[in-house]
């Protein structure tokens, strides 16, 4: 009975019922001593997969973000969250999960951390499930949808995971995606220097969106694939082939993109012209190991940043329908670099390209293009293009050029068969030393 309690003594041991703080407590906060970690377990969360977590969650954030940062660890689990959760300022989300869960992923169970919702059923627009604030991270927790049904084409939601207006340095790691059908935004306002890494999941819509980012995003060992709904067969799968993108790029300066991954998309990756005022604009950066696979278009380029896209040591599939493997629009204006990448299908064409930017290839191999024989690997009708030191190994048409095409390089290639190159004649065109 002669046990005195701090403010910070009752938030950590006999948990927090509601934050109620004065000015005058407010100001009282920086003498005190921070915490670092608090738990959801003190703030009066379930986690029977029933109750409603959302506001027992919530406190336990306010209050971490109360003492200006650290860490509010989420225990084993299944939490049922129906509203919408915001990290604080420097506030780390930290569940357990630390290794790719897929396998274990059991009607929507698994042994770790698992948040499971239904907030902005059927709105895609609605606000983020969880919205963070500068230099906040989440991470080790899978989220699912129990109302999504493989057996149905998707049901729309908001984006499981964004970034607020204040929202650079933000940190998402070791996350499970179970179901998401639209995964992690860092879009919708001018941020920068984002970390996403680590990050499983079944995307159903859309996985990933970087825009308006200023300054050195970074994104790591990503892997999209049907986890969730197997099966071709399925109305989901179905959607996902014809409708989702994977990642999706607007305006981003000096993107970095490392090891990622994709199965069954309409669109692997996309770049694009995004972004609001004087933050419009597309994406230069270096994309270093990425793969698309089993994609009806592995490489959507509707613009590229001056710059350029730097594409290196990429493996890109696409055999479904129309199947382009790189589609350029007429729309791009920038550069786009493809090094050391493998190209196959059986697809209907490698690459199509339009526009009056740049497009070079370098080092590259290209297989089973052509399924029906009635087109090139490459079709090229505008811009410049270049192709360079690449192994073509099909003994079919490579490369068609339009009157449109400024100028071209098809230069010491390796090839099955005789060189099958057809462009008009007075063409600005160096074709030399192709063996």
């Amino acid at each position: 009975k002669d046990m005195k309690f701090s403010r910070r003594s009752s938030l950590m041991i006999l948990g927090s019922t509601a934050l109620a703080l004065s000015a005058s407590s407010k100001g009282n906060a920086a003498n005190e001593q921070q915490p670092g970690k608090l738990s959801v377990l003190q703030f009066g969360v379930k986690r029977d997969g029933k109750s409603d977590d959302t506001a027992a969650i919530q406190r336990a954030l306010d209050a971490m973000g109360y003492y200006g940062g650290g860490i509010v660890e989420v225990p084993a689990g299944s939490y049922w969250i129906e509203g919408a959760l915001n990290i604080p300022h420097g506030v780390t989300l930290q569940g357990t999960w630390k290794a790719p869960i897929g396998s274990m992923w059991k009607g929507g169970v698994a042994a770790g951390t698992n948040f499971m919702t239904m907030h902005g059923h059927g709105d895609a627009n609605a606000d983020p499930f969880i919205l963070m604030s500068r230099s906040s991270s989440i991470c080790g927790i899978a989220i699912y949808y129990p109302k999504q049904t493989p057996t149905n084409p998707p049901v729309p939601y908001p984006w499981a995971i964004s970034a607020d207006q204040d929202g650079h340095d933000c940190r998402v790691e070791d996350i499970f995606l179970a179901n998401c059908y639209q995964g992690i935004n860092f879009g919708n306002y001018v941020v920068g220097r984002h970390l996403i890494r680590n990050i499983y999941g079944d995307i159903l819509h859309r996985g990933i969106f970087v825009n308006q980012c200023l300054d050195v995003g970074r994104i790591e060992n990503i892997h999209f694939w049907p986890y969730w709904g197997e099966g071709p067969e399925r109305p989901v799968r179905q959607y996902v082939q014809e409708e989702a993108i994977a990642f999706d790029f607007g305006r981003s300066d000096w993107q970095m993109c490392t090891n990622t991954f994709c199965w069954g998309y309409g669109i692997g990756y996309r770049f694009k012209t995004d972004g609001r005022g004087e933050y419009r604009g597309s994406t230069n950066g270096n994309f270093l190991g990425i793969a698309a696979d089993a994609c009806s278009t592995a490489v959507k380029i509707e613009a590229a940043s001056s710059p350029g896209l730097l594409i290196t040591n990429g493996q890109f599939v696409a055999f479904p329908g129309e199947a382009i493997i790189v589609d350029v629009a007429a729309s791009n204006r920038g550069t786009v670099r493809f090094v050391n990448s493998a190209f196959w299908g059986p697809c209907n064409q490698i690459a199509r390209i339009k526009g009056e930017g740049t497009v070079g290839f370098s080092d590259c191999t290209f297989v089973r293009w052509a399924r029906d024989d009635d087109r090139p690997a490459i079709e090229c009708a505008g811009g410049k293009l270049l192709v360079r030191g690449c192994e073509f190994k099909e003994d079919k048409l490579q490369v068609v050029l339009t009157d449109k095409v400024q100028k071209a390089v098809i230069g010491n290639n390796i090839l099955k068969g005789n060189l099958k190159v057809k462009y008009p004649e007075n063409l600005n065109v160096s074709i030399s030393g192709n063996i």
